[in-house]
């Protein structure tokens, strides 16, 4: 009997929405999860963790039916009582009028972020938010220190198509580790390794996997991107590897760029990097020698207080050297920009009021404990509705986060797969379903394909979408928008005929539609982003964001980091791990038992100081907190430098305390953004 496969997308944007190709086995039940070889970009290459998906969907530890707490907070499934979803929805729509009719509207805050990218089961959020006046959300957790620094610089949310990879002499990996989070991006990459001979180049704290394959490795001090940069320009200007044509026709101030960094000697960037000069001066000629150069900017360093500057900086290179005229050359940071989708539906866009208060995502520890500087003259928060996210444990500042969340008169609803963290300290918890289980649409910031998916196995249980529960939820509430009386298939279609695309049912039968730019607009040889067509070496960064006056007027070294001291003399990086998305799997066994336990890399010279052995338990802490694991010597690292990856949940940890109560809840500039990977310590033997 033929297999029965079933077409179906990633929902776990990292950030490549793979297509997928599902094995059903019957109506509820699936087998194997593969690439779908047909796509361009997925190219038949799916992360190992995806491909283990139906470990997951049939997990035994699925919550299958509503539960109220009758427990303690944090106590887990034993603290919860089965009820009827009337049951449970009333209960939460009672909760949220009375807390209303108390403090008013804004002291409801619905919380979420990227469990899935599906923009339906993701975004429809926001329509209850607008249209019930809730508190808004300014999420911060992932891209907005990114978000930042590129369109400082290029105006537009765009780049580089992927698949051009393949077409480079030169692929420059900057803040970012493929092989972990981004699978697809090594096939085209290894294409172009194999078929031209292109040389792969990897700056990253530490040798990451991605590191461990390149021909050349930049272990730079974290935070620290902005001085090798501009160490690189003093040697194109004066070893004249750059293209002054193209400069002046594309740019803003060539010439202000060149008087500034010819005092950015590559000894001067070596002093802060810790980079030997003659390795900053070598990458600087293969740089500006290479035509097709193709730079794939990473997430991972941006998330420091000065990382909107430092990815800025990076962004400058390919205009320096005039990358962007050749095919291979230039480079992506995200093409989320580029589909031009009309969400209002969705997100209740028609019903939005700027004038209700918006809260950092990132700050939600000091937000609970009512931290004046967040709220601001309006109410404290008195209510939490909290789908595809477990800010218990993904948020920074732990012992803030759950402090917040133990308060006795703080009503909150998680909507989830698992019993989380954040799940355990809910009133109502609610099944979700698995991407595998409802209707969605997805887009991707590393290709250029919208992407449908339609449900392929029956919801496990008792189990419900995301978009199923706010309608129910906005019937009690009384929250009217035509988005919630509307099937998830029927806001599809409507947004895509708003958009001008093709229906959902042409776009979902032909499997993808690729959004791919020509030529000229991909490499902005039409013009950037901004009015005058100008790439920015000068940003406008007031423009950009309100905390700006610290952002360097040109690309710079920011000074503004948690720089490490004689009482915190260590620099921590908190780097996704390999078989972990986030807190996503990390219930999985297989995952579990290749990730082994929470472990710190330290590099020997620093074992040999402290005297610390292989497997040895270490503590780690600052003036927020401490937390212990388990050393493993590491010398792809600088001394100095910590690295732990993986979002371990926070009972992994020997005293319950996960890595993020190290990390500050500080807003890096100038929009806002979350500083995972900028945090000073001091570690000691435990």
């Amino acid at each position: 009997m033929p297999l029965d496969i079933v077409p179906s997308v990633c929902p776990h944007d990292c950030p490549s929405t793979c297509a997928l190709e599902v094995e059903r086995l019957d109506s509820s039940r699936i087998g194997k999860v593969r690439g779908a070889a047909g796509n361009s970009y997925t190219a038949g290459v799916i992360c190992a963790k995806v491909s283990r998906y139906a470990e997951r969907q049939h997990h035994p530890a699925r919550l299958g039916q509503p539960l109220r707490r009758v427990g303690a907070k944090g106590q887990g499934i034993d603290a919860f009582e089965p009820i009827s979803w009337d049951d449970a929805l009333d209960s939460v729509a009672e909760a949220l009028i009375r807390q209303t009719q108390r403090y008013g509207s804004e002291t409801v805050w619905p919380h979420f972020y990227a469990g899935t990218m599906g923009l339906v089961q993701r975004d429809g959020i926001e329509r209850l938010r607008h249209v019930m006046r809730y508190s808004r959300q300014h999420s911060t957790i992932c891209v907005a220190l990114a978000d930042a620094g590129w369109l400082a610089g290029a105006g537009v949310r765009r780049g580089l198509d992927s698949r051009e990879m393949a077409e480079s002499d030169l692929i420059v990996v900057w803040g970012g580790n493929p092989v972990s989070t981004q699978v697809n991006a090594m096939t085209h990459i290894s294409r172009a390794r194999k078929d031209r001979g292109a040389k792969l180049v990897v700056v990253d704290p530490y040798r990451t996997g991605t590191a461990a394959v390149a021909d050349t490795h930049l272990a730079l001090r974290p935070g620290t991107d902005g001085a090798l940069v501009c160490g690189m320009m003093h040697v194109l200007f004066k070893e004249g590897l750059v293209d002054r044509a193209y400069m002046a026709r594309y740019t803003d101030a060539p010439e202000e760029l060149a008087a500034h960094v010819a005092t950015r000697t590559p000894e001067w960037a070596a002093a802060i990097t810790g980079l030997d000069p003659q390795v900053i001066i070598d990458f600087a000629r293969l740089y500006g020698e290479t035509k097709r150069s193709f730079i794939r900017i990473g997430y991972g360093f941006s998330r420091s207080r000065n990382g909107a500057a430092n990815l800025h900086a990076v962004s400058c290179l390919p205009a320096v050297t005039g990358a962007w005229q050749y095919r291979g050359g230039g480079a992506l940071y995200s093409n989320g920009g580029l589909y031009g989708l009309d969400k209002t539906l969705i997100e209740g866009l028609d019903v939005k009021d700027r004038s209700v208060r918006i809260l950092d995502q990132c700050r939600i520890g000091p937000i609970l404990l009512g931290d004046r500087r967040d709220l601001g003259d309006g109410p404290p928060i008195t209510a939490l509705f909290i789908q595809n996210t477990n800010p218990m444990v993904v948020c920074p500042d732990t012992t803030k986060v759950r402090a917040g969340f133990a308060r006795d008169d703080l009503f909150v609803c998680v909507h989830e797969q698992f019993m989380t963290e954040t799940a355990a300290m809910a009133d109502i918890v609610l099944p979700a379903t698995t991407f595998l289980e409802h209707d969605d649409l997805y887009v991707a910031s590393g290709h250029t394909h919208i992407q449908i998916a339609r449900k392929v196995v029956e919801p496990f249980a008792e189990a419900r979408s995301n978009h199923a529960v706010l309608c129910a939820l906005a019937e009690r509430l009384g929250a009217d928008h035509p988005g919630f009386r509307m099937s998830e298939w029927e806001l599809i279609e409507d947004m895509l005929a708003t958009s001008g695309k093709p229906s959902a049912t042409e776009i979902h039968a032909a499997r993808w539609l690729d959004c791919a730019l020509d030529f000229e607009t991909a490499h902005f040889l039409d013009g950037f982003g901004h009015p005058d067509g100008r790439f920015r070496f000068k940003p406008d960064w007031a423009a950009v964001g309100p905390d700006h006056k610290s952002m360097p007027a040109l690309p710079d070294f920011a000074p503004i980091i948690d720089a490490a001291d004689a009482e915190h003399p260590f620099r921590l990086v908190a780097a996704p791990a390999r078989q972990f998305l986030n807190t996503s799997f990390t219930e999985t066994p297989s995952s579990q038992a290749r990730e082994k336990r929470p472990t710190v890399l330290v590099h020997p010279a620093d074992c040999d100081r402290l005297g610390i052995a292989e497997g040895a338990r270490v503590r780690l802490g600052n003036r927020l907190a401490s937390v212990v694991l388990h050393a493993r010597v590491f010398d792809g690292l600088q001394p100095g430098v910590l690295v732990v990856e993986s979002i371990w949940p926070n009972n992994a940890f020997e005293e319950g305390l996960g890595i993020n109560a190290l990390v500050s809840a500080d807003a890096g500039p100038p929009r806002g953004g979350g500083v995972f990977h900028d945090t000073a310590v001091w570690m000691r033997p435990a």
